[in-house]
C-alpha cells in the first residue's frame, strides 16, 4: 500500500511540475486519435455501404436470342465458374415486354402496337454481397461480354469506379493518419517523459544512489504515458463523436446519409483505439525510461 501512495506522489509530482507539456502533449495525442479516427469511421461506413448497395447490385447480359435450356445450363457452369454469385435470372422477351408495362404504368399505352419482339432476351446475374465484389465488378463484366450469343453487359460502371476510387484513397488516407498516430503518440510521449526525467534528474540519482529499484523509478512516469493515452484518446473518440451527431443532426433526412446509413464504432473498435493509444503512449515512456537507466 504504501508502495502505490509513493508511486501515486511521485506521478503527481512530475505531472504538476511539466503540466504545460503535459497539457499539449495530451492535445496533441488527443488531435492524432481525432483525425486517425474521423477517417477510420468514413471508412468503415463506406465499407458497410458497399455491401448494402451491393444488395442492389446486378449485371445484365442482353442475348441475340432466347438460350434453350441447354444452354442456359452451359451459361450458368461459366459464369460460376469465373466467379460465385447469389443468383442467376434468365429473362425472356415475353418477361422484359411486361416488366415494361409494369414500369410504365398509365402510359402503357404507348405499346399497343408493339410486340416483344423488339426486345432482347437477358440474363439478369446478382454477385455476391461484399466490396471485393465491387473492385472485380469490371474484370467480371468483361468477361460476360465473351459468352456466347451476348450482346452487351450493362451495370453501374460510372458509379462503382468511382466507389472503388473513393474506398482506395480513404484506405491510403486511414493508413497515414494511422502513422501520423503512432509517431506522436510514441515520440511526443516520449519528449514529454525525457523533460520531466530532465526536472528531476538530481532527484532520481538520489534515488538510486539509495537503492531505489528500476521498476520503482520507472513505474510512474510509466503511469504518466499511461494517463496521456488514457485521456488523449478519450478525448479524441469524444470529440469524434460530437462531430458524428452534428453530422447526424445537420443532415437528417432522406439524402446521402439515408444511403450510407452512417453509424458510430462498436464498443470493441473503441477498446481496441484506447488500448493502442494507451500501449503507444507507454511505449513512448518506457524508451524515455531506458535511455535514462542506461546513463
Amino acid at each position: 500500500m504504501k508502495f502505490i501512495s509513493t508511486i501515486a506522489l511521485q506521478t503527481s509530482r512530475n505531472l504538476q511540475k511539466t503540466w504545460p507539456t503535459q497539457f499539449m502533449t495530451l492535445l496533441t495525442v488527443s488531435l492524432s486519435v481525432l483525425i486517425f479516427s474521423f477517417f477510420f469511421l468514413i471508412y468503415t461506413n463506406m465499407i458497410n455501404t458497399g455491401e448494402k448497395l451491393g444488395d442492389d447490385l446486378r449485371l445484365t447480359i442482353y442475348l441475340e436470342e432466347e438460350p434453350v435450356l441447354e444452354m442456359q445450363a452451359q451459361l450458368v457452369r461459366k459464369i460460376i465458374n469465373f466467379s460465385p454469385v447469389e443468383e442467376i435470372r434468365f429473362t425472356s422477351r415475353n418477361d422484359a415486354f411486361k416488366r415494361l408495362a409494369i414500369q410504365l404504368g398509365d402510359n402503357v399505352d404507348v405499346l399497343d402496337d408493339l410486340d416483344a419482339s423488339f426486345l432482347p432476351p437477358s440474363i439478369e446475374i446478382y454477385p455476391k454481397k461484399s466490396l471485393n465484389t465491387l473492385a472485380q465488378i469490371q474484370r467480371f463484366s468483361e468477361y460476360l461480354s465473351t459468352l456466347p450469343g451476348a450482346i452487351k453487359v450493362q451495370y453501374g460502371q460510372e458509379w462503382i469506379e468511382r466507389f472503388n476510387y473513393f474506398t482506395k484513397l480513404l484506405r491510403i488516407i486511414v493508413v497515414l493518419s494511422g502513422i501520423l498516430l503512432i509517431m506522436t503518440a510514441t515520440f511526443m510521449v516520449a519528449y514529454t517523459i525525457r523533460l520531466a526525467v530532465v526536472a528531476r534528474q538530481a532527484e532520481l540519482e538520489i534515488l538510486r544512489l539509495l537503492g531505489a529499484t528500476n521498476n520503482y523509478i520507472r513505474t510512474p512516469f510509466l503511469i504518466e504515458g499511461f494517463l496521456q493515452g488514457l485521456f488523449g484518446s478519450s478525448l479524441g473518440l469524444l470529440a469524434l463523436f460530437f462531430l458524428y451527431r452534428w453530422i447526424q443532426l445537420r443532415f437528417t433526412g432522406p439524402g446521402i446519409l439515408q444511403l450510407v446509413d452512417f453509424t458510430f464504432f462498436s464498443p470493441p473498435i473503441i477498446s481496441i483505439i484506447v488500448t493502442a493509444s494507451i500501449t503507444l503512449c507507454i511505449g513512448g515512456s518506457f524508451s524515455s525510461m531506458r535511455k535514462f537507466m542506461r546513463i
